[in-house]
């Protein structure tokens, strides 16, 4: 069936290549004022001016008056751990209390305290929570997502998680990446002998989630206290070898020399980069590794931002995400993150529009199929109430905004 969404105020996204957006290029969202857009099936098929809008080419279509909203592509998540047990809100209060991070993970909290819930938790159950879970994101616009294991710890846990996910992809009209993420915390069982733990993620865990096709991407917290950069060269190489392409979590906590390893390997994305130094900044933005901002987590975790100004001056390729996840970060609304990247990372509002859309996309290697509006990408967008400007999205950031959500040509109700 073809629609014809008409009477639309402000056209964003419309961007004619596929290239990750970079430097003085990540201000670029070209938009277009009284548009329309038709759909043919799952598939965008044109846009353009209402002046030159052809109903009489489409007698038969089915017409959708967009009342002066904008109509922007659907958020890319290119970082998130949607698959999770149970809450930790007892560790936000020992938060306010003024414990670290670190502090509550050394007494067991933070990633072994999730992994713990998980490991109890059966598969119905876990994949019942994250679908709700997806359907909420989807409502506040999201459209593509990463989801990653790492709740896990044990061979059989990592793939259950990984396996919820793959149930996720298979009913879900989204675009999800999974990502396998086993070198995510040593359990306590290995705290004294942590190369033990790495041999079973190098010749268990490994093999075992690449003959079942269970994930795209391998992942590494490669951090002080957690795996260094040795160990994390290690596993993304054997992951390598199997066809998982690395993407890291990088700097969050200290200049670990995560983005230098990211780099090194070729990484899809180094994420978090809260803890930047000089050599660090310029390492990434003379890479093709794109750098991916996690604003909820800095946030939640009262730590500094990452330095965004800094980065997008240097040249490097700047994606933003949820980082949804119970311990840091327990939002997966992209709303909240465009708003947070403008106002405490002073991006600007069309500087943060493409970090969640196209370069989003990038971080997934979905930029084919989604992230801006193009001919032939999937019709996944959403559309708002009446806006004066793109500007007034993330000023606006408290208000709910988004009157109407389509995936794959179909409204989501």
């Amino acid at each position: 069936m073809v629609c014809i969404y008409y009477n639309i105020g402000l056209l964003g996204g419309l961007h004619n290549s596929n290239a990750p957006l970079r430097g003085a290029s990540l201000a670029d969202f070209p938009c277009m004022k009284n548009a329309y857009l038709i759909t043919q099936q799952d598939y965008i098929l044109e846009y353009g001016s209402m002046l030159e809008l052809p109903f009489e080419k489409y007698p038969s279509a089915h017409r959708i008056d967009v009342a002066g909203g904008a109509l922007f592509p659907s958020w890319c998540d290119s970082h998130t751990h949607l698959v999770f047990a149970g809450s930790r809100e007892h560790e936000f209060v020992d938060k306010i209390k003024g414990l670290s991070y670190a502090e509550i993970a050394a007494k067991g909290g933070g990633i072994l305290n999730s992994a713990a819930k998980l490991q109890q938790t059966d598969e119905q159950e876990l994949y019942e929570l994250a679908s709700e879970r997806l359907s909420e994101l989807v409502q506040a616009g999201t459209g593509a997502i990463e989801i990653k294991s790492g709740y896990g710890l044990t061979l059989e846990a990592e793939l259950k998680m990984l396996r919820v996910i793959k149930r996720l992809k298979e009913n879900s009209p989204v675009l999800i990446r999974a990502t396998f993420l086993g070198a995510h915390a040593f359990p306590n069982q290995y705290r004294d002998n942590p190369d033990s733990y790495i041999q079973l993620i190098l010749s268990e865990m490994i093999p075992a989630v690449a003959k079942a096709g269970l994930a795209e991407y391998i992942d590494v917290f490669c951090e002080k206290g957690f795996f260094s950069p040795e160990q994390t060269v290690l596993i993304c190489e054997a992951g390598k070898k199997v066809g998982l392409r690395p993407r890291l979590h990088a700097n969050q906590l200290s200049v670990s020399g995560g983005v230098q390893v990211g780099v090194s390997l070729h990484a899809i994305s180094v994420d978090h980069l809260e803890a930047m130094d000089e050599e660090s900044i310029r390492v990434l933005g003379c890479s093709a590794t794109i750098g991916t901002l996690l604003p909820n987590a800095s946030y939640f975790l009262r730590m500094q931002d990452a330095p965004a100004r800094k980065l997008i001056d240097a040249g490097a390729i700047i994606a933003l995400a949820s980082d949804f996840n119970p311990g840091s970060a327990p939002s997966g609304n992209m709303n909240g993150v465009i708003a947070q990247a403008c106002i405490r990372m002073r991006m600007l509002p069309e500087e943060a529009f493409n970090a969640a859309t196209i370069n989003g996309a990038c971080a997934l290697e979905l930029e084919s199929k989604c992230g801006s509006l193009q001919a032939g990408k999937f019709a996944n967008f959403f559309i708002t109430k009446p806006i004066p400007s793109l500007a007034y999205y993330p000023y606006a950031f408290g208000s709910n905004l988004i009157n109407k959500v389509v995936l794959r040509g179909k409204e989501i109700q």
